[in-house]
């Protein structure tokens, strides 16, 4: 059987120091996530990107820096439906700390696999095919 679609998209924020992968945790969540989150109404990827990271990490995209990673289509955690995740890098302005809703902050690589939601490791399978991280 095919799972269906939830219906949810998220646009995520790929950002590598020293082949580590940037990564949120809410309060109350035990899984890690990239930065992002979903659409708004009549919104674009960039400006949901935009919009997301600056909520999340007191940071500022340069729009002419954005380059798409991924989209992907991985379960909804704890869940067995799917939903799209596409996957951006860019450059920012600002130093980057957790904001609103996020707890904490951490560089992750694949050997942290069991610490973030299964979307990540889809994008983490991306980025290694790069070598871009750990």
């Amino acid at each position: 059987m095919t799972p269906k679609h939830s219906g949810v998209e998220k646009v995520a924020g790929v950002h590598i120091v020293d082949r580590r992968l940037l990564v949120g945790r809410n309060r109350g969540r035990a899984l890690f996530y990239l930065p992002g989150g979903a659409r708004e109404p009549g919104e674009s990827d960039l400006q949901t990107l935009a919009r997301e990271v600056t909520e999340e990490l007191g940071v500022t995209i340069r729009p002419d820096t954005v380059s798409h990673v991924g989209t992907y289509l991985p379960f909804r955690d704890g869940r067995d439906d799917l939903l799209t995740y596409i996957a951006y890098t860019a450059r920012h302005d600002g130093e980057i700390a957790p904001h609103s809703e996020v707890e904490e902050i951490a560089w992750v690589t694949t050997a942290d696999g069991d610490r973030v939601t299964g979307a990540v490791r889809e994008v983490m399978g991306t980025l290694v095919e790069r070598d871009l991280i750990d």
